[in-house]
């Protein structure tokens, strides 16, 4: 290849390209030296959110005469994948996809111009490298999925033949062993559950003990997978080691436990929230994972429809009153409370929260945690933190009249509240709040806005096109004359055979008008305030669906998932 041999500096094709800036470059090269040997400075780049990951292959593509491969929209040749050991694919951040020919091997590298990988590639193949350029997050997930349940079963393999060996054995050797303990089956093993389940984008882990065997599941966009099953005997060490670095009580099996586990994985900072239940068969562990970052989005990230986003920015700009977000778990009203938080924080306001847990550390606010054997309760905090000269307050969930009644109260004597709530509707959250002793007229005066949600999962590329039926315009609120394609989910190497990959925000942002407030005062039904809410604009969690699924973004299915529990017919 014409040139190849020629280094271009990443760094600087990246300002010439005006995807960052000479600045921007300076403070991620003082970054770098920070990182571990061996990192770049696109990677750091990418780190430090100046460009995405996507955006710096490409532009770096444009300037190598190499060529860009999406690895999860191809067929992977298992023969060429497998001409390297894992040890070496990982060593040097490389998947090998295909043969070009007899004599040829194509490479997919995070780093084309890593000639001495080249090289070394070469020798050990005894064939010619034809390398591409692709992003290091795709040749992790690929390896992953090509290697991780290989990897899994080998190290629960050595797990157990050092446990027959150990039978019999003295303390010498026991407290050797002890010495070698980061180094062990079951610590990697441990460790290679939660890094793959980070690469495959689950945002839970389940460890299930059953009479037999050990269960892991990931749950990826909404919906559980099982990953790997393992022998009941490394089921003890598994738990062991999750109580270990979670801060958990060792010797406590007969109580549920809760612990905590941060974690970074490809350099990012992860927040995993653990659960222990004791089961008939052993304790079952669940895992949350949270990125750090992950909260800290943009309003344009979070799925608004130009519309909403407009409903949602008028409801910010009160200053005092309550804002309430509601949906089931899971839900992502973390993340729409976070980025009305990152919204309002400013240098002129005081912004204090009180969390069970603090699930993200946002810039310039001050956030209490939660923590009843101390007393700490949400309604004492709250109290406290109205003697702090607060303008704005969050609280992670109204769960109890007394923490609702203060946060009334402090609503309407002039500080803006934000809190998330466990209902289906925006309607029936007005119910909700009435139901739990507040005062209607009190009610009325300091609601300013509620916003219910739901995530749906995004369609893959694969999606196949249908007229919809009769049964679904009507659902969809169009006229049965009317001609709408609407998309199924099919399944390739892109979305893992499920037809799904991603999830999107769908809203219901009911603003609240003189109108809607005389009607909390009156104690008029859900179904009245929903009317009068649809009068003023507002589109239902099934309208905003539905717009998804005319769009092509989802299917009939997920809208029909997702907002039966919202009553609507």
């Amino acid at each position: 290849m014409a040139g190849f041999r020629q280094r271009v500096r990443i760094g600087d094709v990246l300002v010439q390209s005006g995807l960052i800036t000479a600045e921007q470059l300076e403070l991620a090269l003082e970054e770098q030296k920070k990182k571990p040997k061996g990192t770049r400075i696109g990677q750091t780049i990418v780190e430090m959110g100046y460009a995405s990951e996507l955006d710096v292959t490409l532009e770096l593509q444009k300037h190598l005469d190499v060529e860009f491969i999406d690895l999860r929209k191809i067929e992977l040749d298992e023969t060429a994948v497998h001409v390297l050991t894992e040890a070496d694919c990982r060593k040097y951040n490389i998947l090998p996809f295909a043969y070009k020919d007899v004599m040829t091997l194509s490479v997919a590298m995070a780093d084309p111009q890593d000639f001495d990988t080249i090289d070394d590639i070469s020798i050990i193949t005894g064939l010619q490298i034809e390398p591409y350029i692709a992003m290091l997050s795709q040749i992790e997930e690929m390896l992953d999925k090509t290697y991780g349940k290989q990897q899994a079963d080998a190290i629960a393999e050595q797990f157990l033949k050092e446990q027959e060996n150990a039978l019999g054995g003295d303390s010498e050797e026991e407290d050797s062993r002890k010495d070698d303990v980061e180094n062990s089956p079951i610590v990697i093993l441990v460790r290679n559950v939660i890094e793959q389940a980070v690469r495959q984008r689950a945002s839970d882990i389940h460890i299930e003990p059953f009479e037999t065997n050990v269960k892991v599941r990931y749950r990826i966009d909404g919906v559980l997978r099982e990953i790997m099953t393992y022998d009941k005997a490394l089921f003890p060490a598994i738990i062991a080691r999750v109580k270990i670095i979670s801060g958990m009580d060792i010797s406590e099996k007969r109580k549920p436990q809760d612990g905590r586990i941060t974690i970074d994985v490809d350099y990012k900072e992860y927040d995993i929230r653990v659960s222990n239940l004791p089961t008939v068969y052993g304790e079952k562990v669940v895992m949350r994972l949270a990125s750090k970052e992950g909260f800290n989005r943009a309003k344009s990230e979070l799925g608004l429809r130009p519309e909403d986003l407009e409903k949602f920015d008028g409801i910010l700009k009160n200053p005092n009153g309550i804002i309430l977000v509601t949906g089931p778990t899971g839900s992502g009203k973390s993340t729409t409370l976070y980025t009305a938080l990152a919204e309002l924080s400013t240098e002129e306001v005081n912004v204090i929260t009180v969390e069970d847990p603090v699930e993200a550390n946002v810039k310039g606010v001050n956030q209490v945690q939660v923590n009843n054997k101390a007393d700490m309760t949400f309604a004492n905090a709250l109290r406290s933190i109205l003697r702090q000269d607060p303008d704005i307050i969050m609280i992670g969930e109204i769960r109890d009249s007394e923490t609702a009644e203060i946060a009334v109260r402090a609503s309407i004597t002039g500080h803006l509240v934000v809190s998330t709530l466990h209902t289906n509707s925006t309607a029936a959250t007005v119910g909700r709040l009435i139901d739990m002793g507040i005062e209607p007229y009190m009610l009325g005066d300091s609601l300013v806005g509620i916003i219910a949600q739901r995530l749906v999962r995004r369609l893959c590329d694969c999606k196949k096109a249908r007229p919809a039926t009769a049964d679904e315009k009507r659902i969809m609120g169009l006229p049965s004359t009317a001609e709408q394609t609407v998309y199924d989910p099919v399944g390739c190497q892109m979305c893992n055979s499920l037809g799904y990959r991603g999830r999107i925000g769908i809203y219901e942002i009911m603003t609240i008008n003189q109108k809607i407030r005389n009607l909390i005062a009156q104690r008029a039904t859900a179904d009245k305030i929903k009317v009068a809410a649809e009068e003023d604009g507002m589109s239902s969690l099934r309208m905003s669906a539905a717009k998804y699924v005319c769009e092509g973004v989802t299917s009939m299915a997920e809208l029909m998932k997702v907002t039966y529990s919202a009553d609507e017919s």
